[in-house]
């Protein structure tokens, strides 16, 4: 996609690296030609997941940087999300030395998502790890929300002295260095804790607009995003661009049926969450439930996810980005994410032990546990033990990409995959839409007709097929143009 800018001295190009024909593995690059030098900024370099993690044979794609880098003066970071960021060590493996931008909230929880990959996929020991989390912290620069950051270009031009000259000497020419900026601004997003939106101001004043991942509207945690008032470009995510959500009121209600009723019938209530955004929300509108008894206070809340408790303490930390809601919550003597009934599970043997609790028992309990797309982590142990269990509740809390497990349990499937073992899945499948951290179509709808000024033509990445053309298509019913 080319854009072409009104200033005579430079155009813009978007590319897309990752997350344009996908929910997964975000990376888009702008690229400026500046007096015929290219000039690039990374947004976002995230991991492929679940069928976006395959190619078009069906094999697994490699996690190697294939896209030049040489030409790149900075990369972007929206949130924390590992389909944001995954990919960000192999591109410092390519040699990637320049700035990684980011809000201070995103800087503090960058490390600690990265952390578990570099486990799990290169199977790093934790002296090899740290190594790679240093170097990513010393590149990090974090710039507050509403703040804009000058990126410097500079681009080698024929001095104006040479261009009187005859054109026999042009290749002798003199040469100077020309100077000229970018400036980039986060605003909140209200998609997880630090996740922003980004605006770059061109040398021209247009401005171009990267939505990374938009947060719904009237959740009860983090406040809503605010549209920026100027976008001559706005690059879009269409995650749920042909959904409406449930209300937060209605989320919290179905959720204390799905309680009530396990309850009744005994066993446990899984939910497979991430470990940044959703566990909090849950955890949060447990905390509402509990606090009004409209359910069991003596049931124990397991938060089985070393990495979610890690990650729930930066959002006690951070309680400055909190709504007006939820800091009245604490104004109050209120710990929503961090009450007595919450049972936070470290160790692995401690997690087994669960497990064959469980299993044996079936005594109700409600377990958190990542990860939020049943694609990995310590929620699999639950999943196989209990699923056969009729007892059992499943809460899909999110979005659940093709080729996942999320998707097969989603789908109703009477049969699953676990470690190459069938698995019978007599478990109740419940979907709450109202806990996705992704905005529906008619928050996304909110945001582009918020914005007041500029050409406002429109990219939508970060869907589906059939979804991202649906967006597009009730973008275009409103007269949008769309690249």
């Amino acid at each position: 996609m080319l854009t072409q800018s009104q200033n005579s001295d430079f155009d813009i190009t978007l590319k897309h690296h990752g997350g344009k024909l996908g929910v997964t593995g975000s990376c888009h690059e702008l690229r400026i030609n500046h007096n015929g030098n290219n000039h690039g900024i990374l947004i976002d370099c995230g991991l492929f997941q679940g069928r976006d993690a395959k190619d078009k044979n069906g094999n697994e794609r490699k996690l190697d940087i294939e896209f030049p880098i040489s030409h790149l003066k900075a990369l972007i970071l929206t949130h924390t999300h590992i389909d944001h960021i995954g990919r960000l060590p192999w591109l410092l493996a390519k040699g990637f030395k320049q700035p990684i931008y980011c809000t201070p909230a995103t800087a503090e929880l960058v490390p600690l998502m990265l952390d578990d990959g570099l486990k799990l996929q290169l199977g790093l020991n934790k002296g090899q790890r740290e190594r790679v989390l240093a170097l990513i912290r010393k590149q990090i620069k974090p710039i507050p929300y509403n703040q804009w950051h000058r990126i410097p270009l500079t681009s080698t031009v024929k001095s104006s002295s040479s261009r009187s000259s005859s054109k026999s000497s042009s290749s002798s020419s003199p040469l100077k260095t020309r100077f000229s900026s970018l400036y980039l601004r986060f605003q909140p997003a209200g998609h997880i804790l630090g996740s922003a939106y980004v605006e770059i101001k061109l040398p021209n004043n247009e401005i171009i607009v990267f939505s990374g991942d938009l947060g719904p509207s009237k959740t009860p945690l983090l406040p809503d995003p605010t549209p920026p008032k100027r976008a001559d470009l706005l690059v879009i995510e269409s995650t749920y661009g042909n959904k409406i959500h449930d209300s937060v009121e209605t989320r919290a209600t179905r959720l204390q049926q799905i309680i009530e009723r396990s309850l009744e019938d005994g066993g446990a209530i899984i939910i497979p969450a991430f470990s940044v955004g959703r566990t909090q929300e849950l955890l949060f509108d447990i905390e509402h439930l509990i606090h009004h008894k409209k359910i069991d206070s003596k049931i124990p809340i397991i938060l089985d996810s070393p990495l979610a408790n890690k990650v729930t303490k930066q959002y006690r930390r951070f309680k400055k980005l909190w709504s007006k809601e939820a800091t009245t919550k604490l104004n109050n003597h209120r710990h929503p994410l961090n009450f007595e009934q919450c049972i936070v599970i470290e160790s692995h043997k401690e997690h087994m032990k669960i497990v064959n609790r469980l299993k044996s028992t079936a005594e109700p309990c409600i377990i958190v546990a990542a990860s939020g797309m049943c694609a990995g982590g310590r929620v699999m142990n639950y999943l196989e033990a209990l699923l056969p269990d009729k007892r059992t509740d499943i809460i899909l809390a999110g979005y659940q990409a093709h080729g996942t497990l999320g998707r097969d349990l989603q789908n109703q499937e009477h049969q699953v995959w676990i470690d190459n073992q069938p698995i019978d899945v007599n478990a109740q499948i419940h979907t709450m839409s109202g806990y996705s951290a992704h905005a529906d179509q008619s928050d996304l709808i909110k945001f582009v007709e918020g914005i007041e000024e500029g050409r406002k033509e429109v990219v939508v990445v970060h869907g589906e097929d059939d979804v991202r053309r649906e967006f597009e298509r009730v973008l275009e019913t409103r007269n949008y143009t769309l690249r």
